[in-house]
This record gives C-alpha cells, structure tokens and sequence, in this order.
C-alpha cells in the first residue's frame, strides 16, 4: 500500500495522476455549472455574457495550470524533467511571441474590450474605415478575442481587429439595442 502512494514509484505516480485529473475535472465541471447558473438566474443585462464566458474559461485554464504544476512538483522525475524543459520553453515562447505579434495584440485588446467594456453586444457605434478614411456606422454583433463585428445599416458586415478597436476613438450613438433584436433583423434593420 506504501508503493502505491509513493510519488518516487511508478504506480504512485499514477495513482496521483489519477487523482489530480479527478480533482481537475470536478473543479472544471463547478466552474462551468457556476457559469451556466449565474447566466440562468440573470436574465438581465447586469452580468454580461461575453465576460463571463471567458471569465469561466480563463478560470478553468487556470485550474488545469495550477493542478499540473503541483503535480510535477510533487512527482521527483517530472520535477527535475521540468527544470530542463524550462529554458526550452522560454526560447520558443519568445520566437513564437515575435512571431505571432499581431495575433497577440489582437487577443490581449480582445481581453481588454472584454473586462473593459467601451461597448457592448447591441451597442450602436461610428468607426473610421481604415482604407477609405470614412465613417461607418454599424450595430455590435459580436465580440470574440480577436475580432469585433459590426453591422451597417445597408446590411454590410464589418469586421475589425481588436487591436484597431482598442487604438481608435468610437462614437456610441443612441440607446443600445437587444440582443434578442439583432437576431430577429432583416439585412441588418429592425423587425
């Protein structure tokens, strides 16, 4: 019985692999059932759905860091393996950083327009269109961490860059329209 809790020995490694994944999984599985709780019992605008969302994912990411962290802490072979992946890591995470700039910059201003909240799901806004240096006016549709998508009265879809989002200046015009009211539009107009 000693063998099998013995983090030193094959089988003890396994059985805590075995428990860490049981604890990971019940962590991730509350954390959803919170979500999906809070966004049941709130049917107003007060929690905002985007946010929550990726709130609960960032969260469960985290758990899963954390519980594997600990676990090549407290297993001896994965904690000495981890130290010589550690400078491996740090290289790659700057080519891939210097790589991926602009995917990076997009997803960290799609965070920032995420827990910032300059406009909404429904939210009717004035932009200036990057290649024509005109003025576009459309209704927020959707909000991801890497792009934002608009809605234009004639029906056009814009779709911009969270970066670009973040460093322009928007104009809010009128009162935000419903969510429920964009699904029900026609070409982009109101039912």
């Amino acid at each position: 019985m000693e063998h099998a809790l013995d983090p030193n020995q094959p089988i003890g490694a396994l059985v805590y692999a075995m428990l860490f994944l049981a604890c990971g999984l019940v962590l991730s599985w509350l954390m959803r059932r919170a979500l999906r709780t809070a966004l049941n019992h709130d049917r107003t605008d007060r929690i905002d759905q985007i946010s929550l969302s990726f709130l609960s994912h960032l969260a469960v990411l985290l758990i899963w860091i954390f519980l594997a962290t600990v676990y090549a802490h407290l297993i001896p072979a994965l904690n000495k393996l981890g130290t010589t992946l550690l400078a491996g890591v740090s290289l790659i995470s700057i080519i891939v950083g210097f790589a991926a700039q602009t995917t990076l910059s997009n997803l960290v201003a799609g965070i920032s327009l995420v827990l910032y909240k300059p406009f909404r799901r429904g939210d009717r806004i004035q932009i200036l269109a990057p290649n024509t240096n005109q003025f576009d006016v459309g209704v927020v549709e959707n909000i991801s961490l890497g792009y934002t998508s608009l809605r234009t009265d004639d029906g056009r879809e814009i779709i911009v860059a969270n970066a670009t989002m973040a460093q322009q200046t928007m104009i809010k015009i009128g009162a935000s329209i419903q969510p429920s009211a964009i699904e029900n539009t026609d070409a982009g107009k109101p039912a």
